[in-house]
């Protein structure tokens, strides 16, 4: 009898692994690991579980008014990966249902089943954040039938009965019990690592996509060569049978599938895109008429639209379409939404990169403009005053004047040769040379290898100015500046160099903010701000002073920088 009760236990083993598996395929499978769930979510666990467990006791075997059953799995399982309060509510389900049923050991076996949700919810929570593994299951189900044998033993009567009932089911129940619990966690674990394995392939290709979308937003944000650029590169890395991007109001991009019908520049023709676009939220269509396409034939079957946002507003959408319907899974939906947070990230970095562009133009057309008002008025007195002694030299300064202001305000170039630059030095340096005469002398040591590398424009003349200004201009004689570029490696190394006045040793922490003093611009600043961003931190000027001696200022420039056309 034992043994062939065993084997018909043992056989609704093999039940009890379908029902693992399918729920190991449901939605609710994914509560089981998620870290926090809602009563809502806790609720349909405890359903399930329930009735896992009421279909154990229907599937036992009557036995000398008992029933010999798998039903304690179902509450232990429950309270072992739903935690303590599905256990328990599972376990109260059961066990009532049970004790319903009568017979004389209805009561012992529905309590036992009570307090099997009961373990196993407390074992739960002692193992947090670590789910607990298909032995503690085993352990917990053989320890909980073995209480329900000795609450049958001590309560059930008359005893002979008990104990003959408890001899026949003791074994082959807690064998059934025991292994059906770990079969269940078995499956059900491995379904988790499957997912888990599924989840890190589809976070990989997100990022591979992300990677490889990310210079196409760089270069000007959502328009509508980036969105096609975006939009291919998704189409070739995944199964999809057409991606779309759209901005608030129109179709940028459409590739694959319906590209006929859903053209680039034309307004978002689906439901489900609108719907996205008004409620910032992800939408799912497992259907055609979900989707909503007004075209008849469109191949489009169904379809994941995500908002993309720029900060707290939303940009656009990226919609990925499939040819069959409910052709999506849970993890396809969580793989749409997750590259959806990524360009929305690309696209506000692009949008901050675009500003601290704008930013820096604006910053060099200020110092374009920013020409000082003392110079151009001390230019303008000494022409006028050699208008009468030295018409000539009046002449010759009014067309390096006009030299100076050509090159300053007219270029539009971010990138100029290191030729170009010292032709604007030479300007002002011309004009400054007038009005110091023998105090102001320059001498240039400048390789002809380098004179045709790209630098900023901009950058030496201010750096000169305040040689000039700062360095030599309080001096009775004067002083010279020389100005020197020669490459070393993979750089050009230029100095600006005076034999002035030097700066203050207590000044030089201070020098990157505040200029040179009083009234000093912010030529210096602007120029070391550009060379960092455009460059990289350790491109930065340095500066080597000696109070009452001089200062040299340093200039590095790589010979295989970022591209030219860029924004300076």
């Amino acid at each position: 009898m034992e043994d062939s009760l065993s084997m018909i236990l043992i056989q609704r083993i093999a039940f009890i692994a379908v029902v693992a598996y399918v729920f190991s395929q449901t939605q609710a499978f994914r509560f089981v690991y998620k870290e926090h769930t809602s009563y809502k979510e806790k609720t349909v666990l405890t359903l399930i579980f329930s009735a896992i467990s009421i279909a154990g006791t229907y599937l036992g075997i009557p036995i000398e008014g008992a029933i010999a059953n798998v039903r304690d799995m179902g509450s232990i399982v429950a309270g072992l990966l739903g935690g303590p309060l599905v256990g328990i509510a599972t376990g109260l389900i059961s066990g009532i249902h049970r004790i319903s049923m009568g017979g004389f050991t209805a009561l012992q076996c529905g309590i036992a089943t009570i307090l099997g949700g009961i373990l196993a919810g407390y074992i739960h929570s002692k193992m947090k954040p670590k789910n607990p593994d298909w032995i503690t299951g085993v352990i917990t189900g053989v320890g909980v039938i073995i209480f329900s044998m000795l609450l049958i033993l001590v309560f059930s009567k008359p005893f002979e009965s008990a104990f003959s009932l408890v001899a026949q089911v003791i074994i082959p129940m807690s064998l059934a019990n025991a292994l059906g619990i770990g079969v269940f966690m078995i499956i059900v674990q491995n379904a988790k690592e499957h997912q888990t394995r599924i989840a890190a392939l589809q976070t990989h290709r997100a990022l591979r996509i992300a990677n490889a979308a990310l210079p196409y937003f760089r270069q000007g944000g959502l328009t509508a060569w980036s969105a096609q650029k975006v939009a291919t590169t998704i189409l070739m890395m995944t199964s999809a049978a057409a991606v779309a991007i759209t901005d608030c109001k129109q179709v940028l991009a459409h590739a694959g599938l319906g590209n006929d019908h859903h053209c680039p520049g034309g307004p978002p023709l689906t439901a489900v895109t609108k719907s996205c676009l008004s409620s910032g939220c992800m939408m799912v269509a497992q259907t055609a008429a979900e989707i909503g396409c007004n075209h008849a034939d469109c191949p489009l079957k169904s379809a994941v639209i995500v908002p993309l946002f720029c900060r707290d507003d939303i940009a656009g959408t990226l919609k990925i379409y499939y040819a069959a319907e409910d052709a999506m899974t849970s993890l396809d939906n969580e793989f749409a939404q997750g590259l959806g947070q990524l360009f929305s990230t690309q696209l506000e970095l692009a949008n901050l990169q675009q500003k601290a562009e704008l930013a820096t133009v604006a910053e060099l057309n200020a110092l374009r403009a920013q020409i000082n008002p003392h110079f151009l008025f001390n230019a303008l007195n000494t022409i006028v005053s050699l208008c009468r002694t030295d018409s000539e030299q009046a002449r010759n300064l009014i067309i390096e004047l006009s030299e100076f202001f050509r090159r300053s305000l007219k270029s539009s170039r971010d990138f100029i040769t290191l030729q170009e630059e010292l032709q604007q030095v030479d300007s002002y340096l011309t004009l400054e040379k007038a009005r110091f005469g023998d105090r102001l002398s320059v001498i240039k040591k400048i390789d002809a290898k380098v004179e045709n590398i790209q630098i900023p424009s901009f950058t030496l003349q201010p750096l000169v100015e305040n040689a000039v200004k700062h360095g030599l201009l309080s001096r009775a004689n004067g002083g010279t500046i020389t100005i020197s570029a020669e490459q070393a490696g993979s750089v050009v190394e230029i100095q600006v160099e005076d034999d002035g006045q030097g700066i203050p040793q207590e000044d030089m922490k201070q020098i990157f903010e505040h200029g040179f003093g009083k009234g000093a611009g912010v030529g210096l600043t602007n120029v070391n701000e550009r060379l960092k961003n455009i460059y990289g931190q350790q491109y930065a000027i340095r500066i080597d002073s000696v109070e009452g001696k001089g200062t040299i200022i340093y200039v590095t420039i790589p010979l295989h920088s970022k591209d030219k056309d860029g924004v300076a």
